[in-house]
């Protein structure tokens, strides 16, 4: 396979998400679909159990709800379903989406505790076990890519405290989940959440929540939202064989259930994070080379799936650098980060080592010419 630039699209997206995406996966949109009938429930039904066996090989304990909207919409639901009125939920914030979720429970009024740090930093373990010493904390969260640096946090490791400690423990694996392997049962995972157009390689329109069934069925009637109530989302699906509450997007399915074809096909997760792999440590190498620096280090916690680059001069015009990749075929990502001069670059989706070779070259004329 090659993702060379068809004539419909005019460049690849090198983000996190949406993503360039198979003509496979747009083709499977090209035809309208019935919420009631009964091949699109079985459908919607063959992807719930296709989401948990890629989680985890304990594949009766888990179970999972697709959600409208966009992955944070996935987040808020389970926040304002999960956590009941006299629970207590700690969140371990890096970054703008540990923030994000903050947001969102002091917007749901949710007790929450945060442990803040530096967007560059990664958590410090002990003090998450200090913290977790608190018995009135019952849940905690955290971000497992988070994609404002790209840095990859030490989610198992932090589930192994906080089950030591018996909290519910709720993973932000938007855009790690399908790209980095892992098993939730092992991990210790009680909540997954994760987005159609991540590393499954989708299009946008729903998330999704991998779930320990004995911890989802104890939601029932707390949630804070109705179209955000995932234990009603998720009996709804379990009675009625794959029913969505309220209109789903169907066109969106569709293409997600081709893009977890497509992920079989390739090999799996396995393979599919030796591809992102493969084309991150190239990129971040041939970057430093042509003078850019990486801001995470290429260690454990640089994940796969994007890059932080600090601007190479005080001067470096990251307008005139963007549109000059655009002009050639590539669209990145401004950069996230409070108080660093940067850019992002993602290399997830429909992209192969070959198009990350000739951003290169771009990259490399560019700097050449300015």
């Amino acid at each position: 396979m090659n993702a060379k630039i068809e004539l419909e699209n005019q460049y690849l997206l090198l983000t996190p998400g949406p993503l360039s995406t198979s003509r496979g996966v747009r083709s499977a949109m090209q035809r309208d679909w019935c919420t009631w009938d009964q091949e699109y429930n079985q459908l919607v039904q063959d992807i719930r159990q296709r989401l948990v066996a890629l989680a985890t090989t304990q594949v009766d304990v888990y179970t999972a709800v697709l959600m409208q909207g966009s992955g944070s919409f996935s987040v808020e639901a389970v926040l304002g379903t999960c956590v009941p009125e006299n629970g207590k939920i700690l969140i371990i914030n890096n970054g703008a989406y540990g923030a994000r979720m903050v947001q969102m429970a002091k917007r749901l009024k949710l007790n929450v505790v945060e442990l803040a740090y530096a967007e560059t930093e990664v958590p410090n373990l002990d003090e998450i076990a200090t913290t977790l010493s608190d018995a009135s904390i019952t849940h905690v969260a955290c971000v497992h890519c988070e994609t404002t640096t790209g840095m990859l946090n030490p989610i198992q490791e932090i589930g192994a405290l906080v089950k030591a400690q018996g909290k519910v423990w709720i993973v932000d694996a938007m855009s790690s989940f399908g790209g980095v392997p892992l098993d939730i049962a092992d991990w210790n995972i009680d909540f997954l959440i994760s987005s159609a157009n991540k590393c499954i390689q989708g299009v946008p329109g729903f998330g999704f929540v991998l779930a320990k069934r004995e911890q989802l069925e104890k939601c029932q009637g707390q949630a804070r939202s109705v179209s955000l109530d995932l234990y009603d989302q998720w009996f709804t699906m379990e009675q009625q064989q794959g029913k969505w509450r309220f209109t789903s997007p169907t066109h969106v399915v569709h293409a997600f259930h081709h893009a977890l074809l497509e992920l079989e096909q390739e090999g799996g997760i396995a393979a599919r994070y030796q591809r992102y792999l493969t084309s991150q440590n190239t990129l971040a190498k041939d970057m430093q080379a042509l003078g850019f620096k990486c801001v995470i280090e290429q260690n454990k916690y640089q994940s796969p799936i994007i890059t932080t680059f600090l601007y190479p001069e005080d001067d470096f015009s990251f307008e005139a650098f963007y549109y000059h990749l655009k002009s050639t075929g590539f669209v990145i990502y401004p950069g996230k980060i409070s108080d660093l001069a940067c850019f992002r670059i993602g290399n997830i989706g429909e992209v192969y080592l070959d198009d990350i070779e000739r951003l290169l070259q771009a990259i490399a004329r560019y700097r050449t010419n300015v």
